[in-house]
């Protein structure tokens, strides 16, 4: 992937490009921005746009970003630039689930299908954001931990910003949060992993009853990270929905993806 940058807002956002034809916009998790084998596999048929959201990864500390919707924003405005305004495909993980969500939200025409992985954007009554050792978040987002690459020592200094921010957002209100839901009139897939360890799989229920052209499938044997842990059955799922769409349906009897 091409290392690349865009000037938006005040921020010097950095962004992976790889592959060619319809753009195709990433927004990373909590844990920062580490593409995986969805990306190169997925990059074969689009223009894969992974963003690093300002305060993670090697950017200075972001003390504007007040709310989701304030991210939400300059990630936009960032894809927008980056397109020259042409209309994009959507996906974020997690945290930039939620992140990418408020994106589809405010994003009018420029957003023309919408992934959500594992997303953040609405959490369990009482939900809070996991922590733990190393250990214990490999266990959380994955299925089958001893099968991922052993990932690089996070820098502090990175780490500390990146909790600094997340500490920082206000977090939309449900009400205001399913409201958003009913306004997003965009082909929307949402997957959850069945074995997800941070956020329950059945929150995915509530996007696909609020909003009206939502997809729900769980994806077997995964976790949290489902495209790292489940790269090819990830893409076989997600090519699928960008290029049918509202043609895209799985069954009506079940919502389970088990290739």
């Amino acid at each position: 992937m091409q290392e690349r940058f865009v000037d938006v807002d005040g921020f010097h956002i950095r962004y992976l490009e790889q592959g060619e034809g319809q753009p195709l916009v990433y927004i990373h998790g909590g844990g920062g921005l580490h593409p995986s084998g969805a990306h190169d596999l997925l990059a074969q048929h689009y223009r894969v746009l992974a963003f690093e959201v300002p305060g993670f990864g090697r950017s200075e500390a972001n003390t504007r970003s007040k709310s989701y919707q304030d991210l939400a924003r300059t990630m936009l405005a960032a894809a927008c630039q980056v397109t020259d305004g042409a209309p994009f495909n959507l996906w974020g993980t997690s945290f930039g689930g939620g992140v990418a969500f408020w994106m589809a939200a405010a994003g009018g025409d420029s957003v023309q299908a919408l992934v959500l992985e594992g997303p953040g954007a609405v959490l369990p009554e009482g939900g809070i954001r996991p922590a733990g050792s190393p250990e214990e978040m490999r266990r959380r987002l994955y299925a089958h931990p001893e099968r991922m690459p052993a990932a690089p020592p996070p820098d502090p200094g990175a780490v500390a910003r990146q909790r600094a921010l997340l500490d920082n957002l206000g977090r939309p209100s449900r009400a205001e949060t399913e409201a958003a839901m009913a306004s997003i009139p965009i082909p929307t897939l949402v997957v959850f992993g069945t074995r997800d360890g941070v956020i329950a799989p059945e929150m995915g229920r509530m996007y696909r009853e609020k909003m009206p052209n939502c997809n729900y499938v769980l994806l077997f044997d995964a976790g949290h990270e489902a495209a790292a842990e489940r790269p090819e059955a990830f893409v076989s799922l997600v090519s699928d929905f960008l290029s049918r769409r509202e043609a895209f349906v799985v069954t009506q009897r079940s919502s389970l993806l088990n290739p």
